[in-house]
C-alpha cells in the first residue's frame, strides 16, 4: 500500500502542474491530501493511521516539512538564503533602470562589424546582465526588444537571432551570484549531512571499524564556494556560445552578416562605451570580488550589489544636472573607508590614542557619506516615476514565492518519504549495473526531462534533496558537493531552452515580432541546448574547473586549514615528492652538511635532539619513496581487485538486507499470538525464502575473496605505514631541530638573566618563616623568567624546588640553598656552550631548519605557502576514488 500512496503522490502532483495550478500550492497540495488519505485508509483498513506510513505516522510526516523548513532556514549558521531578496532587488533594479538597454546598444556598436558581431554582442551583454541581474526573465524580454528586431533588420537567421538571444538570457542561472546556486548550496548542505552519514555507515558495515577517517568524509558547500565553482564553467559556456556564432558566421555570412557602425568611434565614442561598460564591471568586481577575496559573505555581497543597483539607477534615471553626484559621494566615501582601514586600527573597542581615534572619525564620516548618497539615489529613484515602489514590490513578490515554493517542496519531500520513495531511489540507483557513472547520468537525464516541463526551482528543491545523498555517498567516484551542484545547475540551465514548456521562450515569444515564428525559435535554441550539453559534458570529464576555485581561494585564505589537516595529507605528500625529486639532490646535501657540523660544544642532550632530527630527516625521505613504491604496486593491483570488491560488497549487502528482513518477520512472528496458524505458515515461509536467498549469496561470494582481500589489505596497509613512518618522521626532524635552534637562539636571553642568581640567592638569605609567602612569589618571579628561556629547563627545574623549599609549612633556608646551588650549576654548565657554540652553529641549523620547512617539515607549520596551498588547490580539485577503502 505505501508504494499505492507513493504513486497518487506523484500523480497527484503531475494532475495539478499540468493543470496549471500554482507550483508554490501543487507541491504542499500533492503532499497534505496523499498522506491525510493514507492515514484515512488505514484506519479504515487496519484500525491504525500510521499503517500505510513507511515509518511514523500522518502527525510526524505533515509537520516534517514546516520542521525542516524552520530547522534548515531559521538558523543563525543557515542564513544563505536571506542573499535571495537582495540579489532579486539588484537584477530588477538594473532592468528597470534601463542599464540592460544601454549594454545591449553600445556593445551592438562595438563588435557589430565583426563575422555575428550582434550575435557576439548579445552573448557578451548576456553574460554581464548575468553576473549583475541573474534574472532570465528580465534580461530575455530586455535583449528581445531591443536587439531582436536589430537582428532582423540586419538579415541575421531568426533562428539564430531568437536562439542566441534565449540562450544568453539563461546565462544568469550559471553564472554567480545565481538564486539557482543559493538554492542548490542550500539543498546540498543538507544532502551532505545524510550522504556523510550514509558513507560513515558503509564504511562501518565493510570494515567493521566503528568510526570512518575524516579524510574519507563527504566535502560540503556553500552558496559562496558554489559563486567560486560556477565561475568557470559559466565563462566556458559564454566562450562556447561566441565560437559557435562565429564559426556560424564565418560558413554562413549571409545569416549573421557584419554591421558597420555608423557613427565616428571618436573620442565620445569611446567615452560612452567606458560610462557604459565599467559601471556593471566595477559592481561585478565589488560583489563577485568581495566573494572569491574572502572579504565578505554572499549576504553581505548581496547587499554590496543592491546598493550599488541604487546607486547606478540613480544617476541612470535621472536627467538634469548634477546626475552622478550621488555616484560621486559614493566613491569618494569608499576611497575613505578604504584608506581608514589601511592605515589604522577600526577596532572601537582597541582604541589607545588619538591617532586610533582619528581612524574612527574619518570611517564614521565616510559611512555617513555613503549612507547619504544611498538615501539621495533612493529618493530620486521613488520620485522618478516611482521606480523605487515597483522594484520593492517585484522584490517581494519573487521573494515570497521562492520562499512559498521552498516550504512546499519540503512537505512534498517529507511525504515522499513517508511512503518509502527515498529508499525506493536509493534502491534503484544502488542496483543499476556501472556503479556512480551510471546513476549520475539516470539521474542528469532525469533533471533534463523535468526540464521539459519544471521550473529550475521545482528541479532543485525536489530532486536534489532526493538524489544528492545517494550520489555524495559513493566513495567510489568520491565527489565533491560544489561539482555536483555546478553539474546540476548547467543541467537545470537547459530547462529555460528546452520546449514545449522553456521560460526563456515564453518570455521571448512575448515580445517578438510576427515575423519570427514559433518553429524558428524552437529551431534556434536546438544548437545552444547542445552547446550546453557539451559544457556540461567538459565538465563533468574535468573537474577542476569547477573545483579549484573554490579550493584555491580556501587555501590562501585566511582561515585556510593548517598542512596537518587530514584531507590535505595524499596530496601534501604528493607535493613534498614531487620537490624533493626534482630538487637536484639539494635537500640530501642540506642534510649531509648538517651532519658535518662540529656539535662537540653543545651539551649531549641538545646534540642528541639534532642527530635525532637528521635521522628522521633521511627517514622520511626513505619512508616517502616507500610511499610512492607501496602506492604504485596498490594502483597495480587495483584494476583486477576493485570489481571483485564491488561484486562481494553488493552480494554483502543483498545478504545484509534479506537478514534485517528475516529479522523482522522472526520479531513478528514472535509477536502472532493470536493469529491463525495460516498467517504464521505464511510468515515462516517467507523466513525460509530469504533465507535460502541469503545462503545463495552468499555462495555466489568467490571461494578465494578471503585470500584475495587479505592480499589486498597487505598492500594497502604497506601504503598506510610507509605514510604513517614518513608523517612521523618528518614532524619529529622538523620539532627537533627547531627545539635545538631555539635553545641556542635565546642564549642572549639566558646570559642577560645571570643577575636575577643573585637576586634569587639574597632571597634566600633574608627569608624568613613570617616572611615567606613573600620571599616565595619573588623567587617565583626568577623562576618564571628562566622558565621563558628555551633549553633552560634544567635551571628552571633547580630553582623550582628551591622556591619549594622556602613555602611557610616546609621552610628550610638551607635545603632552598642547596637547591639553588645546583641551579648555578647548571647555569654555568650551559654557560660555557651558550657563548661558544651558539654563535658558530646558529646560521648553519638556520639554514638547515630553513631547507626542510616547507618539504618534510610542512605539516608542522601552522599554514601553507603560496606554493603548497596552489599545488594543493590542483591536486584536490580532482575526484580521488576511494572505494578500496570500503
Amino acid at each position: 500500500m505505501e508504494l499505492f500512496f507513493l504513486f497518487l503522490l506523484l500523480v497527484l502532483l503531475a494532475f495539478a502542474l499540468g493543470s496549471g495550478y500554482p507550483v508554490a500550492f501543487a507541491l504542499p497540495g500533492a503532499a497534505i491530501i496523499s498522506i491525510t488519505a493514507a492515514a484515512a485508509a488505514g484506519y479504515l483498513f487496519d484500525g491504525s493511521t500510521d499503517a500505510y506510513f513507511h515509518s511514523g505516522g500522518p502527525g510526524q510526516w505533515l509537520s516534517a516539512g514546516v520542521t525542516n523548513l524552520r530547522g534548515v532556514y531559521w538558523e543563525v549558521e543557515r542564513d544563505t538564503l536571506i542573499a535571495i531578496p537582495l540579489f532579486i532587488f539588484m537584477g530588477i533594479m538594473l532592468q528597470r533602470s534601463k542599464i540592460a538597454e544601454d549594454l545591449l546598444v553600445c556593445m551592438a556598436g562595438l563588435f557589430g562589424p565583426v563575422p555575428g558581431g550582434l550575435g557576439i554582442s548579445v552573448v557578451f551583454v548576456g553574460a554581464l546582465l548575468a553576473a549583475t541581474t541573474g534574472i532570465v526573465g528580465a534580461t530575455v524580454v530586455a535583449m528581445g526588444l531591443i536587439s531582436l528586431p536589430a537582428m532582423l533588420r540586419n538579415n541575421y537567421s531568426p533562428s539564430l537571432a531568437s536562439g542566441t538571444i534565449a540562450a544568453s538570457g539563461t546565462l544568469g542561472q550559471i553564472i554567480p551570484p545565481s538564486i539557482v546556486l543559493i538554492i542548490l548550496a542550500d539543498q546540498l548542505a543538507s544532502g551532505v549531512d545524510q550522504a556523510s552519514t550514509l558513507r560513515k555507515t558503509l564504511y562501518t558495515e565493510a570494515t567493521g571499524e566503528l568510526s570512518m577517517p575524516t579524510a574519507f568524509d563527504v566535502t560540503s558547500t556553500s552558496a559562496g564556494e558554489m559563486f567560486l565553482g560556477a565561475f568557470v564553467p559559466g565563462i566556458l559556456l559564454v566562450l562556447i556560445y561566441m565560437i559557435y556564432i562565429l564559426v556560424f558566421a564565418l560558413f554562413n555570412p549571409k545569416s549573421a552578416p557584419a554591421v558597420p557602425y555608423e557613427g565616428q568611434r571618436d573620442a565620445k565614442f569611446w567615452g560612452n562605451v567606458a560610462l557604459t561598460l565599467f559601471p556593471p564591471l566595477a559592481l561585478i568586481f565589488l560583489v563577485l570580488g568581495s566573494i572569491i577575496g574572502g572579504i565578505a559573505t554572499v549576504n553581505q555581497a548581496g547587499a554590496i550589489g543592491a546598493a550599488g543597483a541604487l546607486i547606478m539607477a540613480g544617476y541612470r534615471l535621472y536627467d538634469g544636472r548634477g546626475a552622478y553626484h550621488p555616484a560621486v559621494l559614493a566613491i569618494l566615501s569608499l576611497c575613505a573607508l578604504s584608506y581608514a582601514i589601511a592605515n589604522y586600527d577600526m577596532n572601537a573597542k582597541s582604541i589607545t590614542s588619538p591617532e586610533d581615534m582619528q581612524g574612527i572619525y574619518i570611517g564614521i564620516a565616510a559611512a555617513t557619506l555613503l549612507i547619504i548618497s544611498l538615501i539621495w539615489s533612493g529618493l530620486r529613484v521613488l520620485k522618478i516615476e516611482n521606480t523605487l515602489h515597483g522594484v520593492m514590490l517585484e522584490t517581494a513578490k519573487t521573494t515570497s514565492l521562492v520562499f512559498i515554493i521552498l516550504l512546499g517542496a519540503a512537505m512534498l519531500t517529507a511525504a515522499f518519504r513517508a511512503f518509502g520513495g527515498e529508499e525506493l531511489v536509493r534502491d534503484f540507483l544502488n542496483s543499476l549495473p556501472g556503479g556512480f557513472w551510471t546513476q549520475f547520468v539516470i539521474v542528469m537525464l532525469v533533471i533534463f526531462i523535468l526540464g521539459f516541463f519544471l521550473d529550475f526551482i521545482e528541479i532543485a528543491v525536489v530532486v536534489v534533496p532526493i538524489v544528492a545523498p545517494i550520489l555524495l555517498a559513493d566513495p567510489g567516484a568520491n565527489i565533491t558537493a560544489v561539482w555536483l551542484g555546478v553539474m546540476i545547475g548547467l543541467n537545470i540551465q537547459t530547462s529555460f531552452l528546452t520546449p514545449p514548456f522553456g521560460f526563456a521562450l515564453f518570455y521571448l515569444r512575448g515580445v517578438a515580432p510576427a515575423v519570427v515564428k514559433t518553429m524558428q525559435m524552437y529551431k534556434g535554441v536546438i544548437a545552444f541546448i547542445a552547446l550546453q550539453l557539451i559544457a556540461l559534458l567538459i565538465v563533468g570529464l574535468y573537474p577542476p574547473l569547477v573545483n579549484y576555485l573554490p579550493n584555491r581561494v580556501s587555501l590562501l585564505g585566511e582561515t585556510a586549514p593548517p598542512p596537518r589537516n587530514p584531507k590535505l595529507q595524499f596530496c601534501l605528500a604528493d607535493f613534498v615528492h614531487d620537490r624533493v625529486t626534482t630538487d637536484g639532490g639539494a635537500t640530501l646535501a642540506v642534510i649531509s652538511d648538517a651532519r658535518s657540523l662540529d656539535l662537540s660544544g653543545l651539551p649531549e642532550d641538545l646534540a642528541d635532539d639534532f642527530t635525532s632530527s637528521l635521522d628522521d630527516a633521511e627517514a622520511a625521505l626513505a619512508a616517502l619513496d616507500e610511499v610512492w613504491t607501496a602506492h604504485d604496486a596498490v594502483e597495480a593491483a587495483a584494476p583486477a581487485y576493485r570489481p571483485i570488491l564491488a561484486e562481494v560488497r553488493r552480494h554483502e549487502k543483498d545478504v545484509r538486507k534479506e537478514r534485517e528482513e528475516i529479522d523482522a518477520l522472526q520479531t513478528r512472528l514472535s509477536r502472532m499470538r493470536g493469529e491463525s496458524d495460516e498467517a504464521k505458515a505464511k510468515v515462516s515461509a517467507r523466513i525460509e525464502e530469504l533465507e535460502a536467498d541469503a545462503a545463495r549469496l552468499e555462495a555466489e561470494i568467490p571461494a578465494d575473496w578471503p585470500d584475495t582481500y587479505a592480499a589486498f589489505s597487505e598492500l594497502a596497509k604497506a601504503e598506510e605505514d610507509a605514510r604513517r613512518k614518513w608523517e612521523r618522521s618528518g614532524d619529529d626532524a622538523y620539532q627537533d631541530a627547531v627545539e635545538v635552534l631555539e635553545a641556542l637562539s635565546s642564549s642572549d636571553a639566558f646570559l642577560a638573566a645571570e643577575g636575577n642568581l643573585d637576586r634569587f640567592r639574597n632571597i634566600i638569605t633574608g627569608a624568613t618563616e613570617d616572611e615567606a609567602e613573600a620571599a616565595e612569589d619573588a623567587a617565583k618571579d626568577i623562576e618564571d623568567i628562566f622558565g621563558d628561556i628555551a633549553g633552560a629547563d634544567d635551571v628552571k627545574s633547580a630553582l623550582s624546588k628551591a622556591r619549594r623549599a622556602l613555602r611557610k609549612r616546609s621552610f628550610d633556608p638551607a635545603k632552598a640553598m642547596e637547591e639553588f646551588e645546583e641551579a648555578v650549576t647548571a647555569y654555568n654548565d650551559q654557560k660555557n656552550w651558550r657563548k661558544n657554540a651558539a654563535p658558530v652553529l646558529i646560521p648553519e641549523i638556520e639554514a638547515y631548519v630553513a631547507a626542510i620547512r616547507d618539504t618534510i617539515g610542512a605539516r608542522s607549520q601552522d599554514r601553507m605557502t603560496d606554493e603548497q596551498a596552489l599545488y594543493l588547490a590542483s591536486c584536490t580539485a580532482n575526484h580521488r576514488n576511494l572505494s578500496l577503502n570500503f
